[in-house]
């Protein structure tokens, strides 16, 4: 190819050539630097883009999980007060009933006792049917309100059920025992008193390891987020230090480019010395 030529012109052509890869680059950097992602889309590495979409996915699920566990953090500590001020009521009961069974008390005294055992009775009935949350509750088998709950715990969809109790057949004791030997049943082995405070104690128990399990489930989905996103980051973000410092570079070489397409563009106007 002749170099003394005004249709081709090869050095204006390298010229271009260069400078529109710069000028490609420029634009990457750009990208990167405005948005910090080294990968914002599937156009910059598809396979990336791939793999990030599904940790953000999983990230976005365990979010969702622990939203739903808190609300059944919720109505577990509902559940677990209400069983609490029972628990506590009962040391009241048995102080009652240990009066009731004292075959001395004269008509008056046993019927005052009658009354604050009934009164208890119905604070305890009361602290059951009271223990609700956003409308549900554990202390109670019978629906809308009552029964089994199943909650999300993780990204996949796995579930937790924690088993409800029959408040109302369960943990509230009978009615006021009307004589000396009512009362001393109730108390002895079997008895109703014996019964309530065992079905009580193995509420709380069940309830207070139900907790402890969604307290440590929601503590590693977030141990869990922060470990997604750690990696994730690894993988897209953009090193903005390389960045800034790739960016004066390229900026430099794009004036460099265009000093050097326009030096190759005026090379033909030399021809012209030619004709003179």
């Amino acid at each position: 190819m002749s170099l003394n030529s005004v249709n081709t012109n090869a050095g204006a052509m390298v010229a271009l050539q260069s400078l529109n890869r710069t000028n490609e680059g420029l634009n990457v950097t750009q990208k990167r630097i405005s948005t910090g992602y080294r990968v914002n889309d599937a156009k910059d590495d598809g396979a990336a883009f791939a793999v990030a979409q599904s940790v953000r996915a999983d990230v976005a699920g365990l979010t969702a999980a622990n939203e739903q566990l808190g609300g059944v953090k919720g109505i577990l500590d509902t559940a677990l007060s209400g069983l609490t001020k029972v628990s506590e009521t009962m040391v009241k009961v048995r102080e009652t009933l240990v009066r009731l069974a004292d075959d001395t008390l004269n008509t008056d005294q046993r019927a005052q006792y009658e009354a604050q055992y009934t009164a208890l009775q119905t604070q305890i009935t009361n602290f059951v049917t009271d223990a609700t949350y956003n409308g549900r509750t554990l202390l109670s088998t019978t629906a809308p309100e009552g029964g089994d709950i199943t909650s999300t715990r993780n990204e996949t969809g796995t579930t937790y059920t924690l088993t409800a109790v029959d408040g109302a057949g369960t943990l509230i004791v009978a009615a006021a025992p009307t004589d000396a030997a009512g009362a001393q049943a109730a108390l002895g082995a079997g008895g109703d008193f014996e019964t309530v405070q065992s079905s009580i104690s193995d509420a709380l128990n069940q309830f207070g390891s139900d907790s402890r399990y969604i307290d440590a489930q929601v503590a590693y989905n977030k141990d869990k987020v922060d470990s997604l996103e750690s990696g994730l980051g690894a993988l897209i973000d953009a090193d903005l230090a390389k960045e800034s410092a790739r960016l004066q570079s390229l900026q430099i070489r794009q004036q460099l480019g265009t000093q050097a397409l326009s030096i190759a563009n005026q090379a033909p106007q030399t021809l012209l010395s030619l004709f003179r």
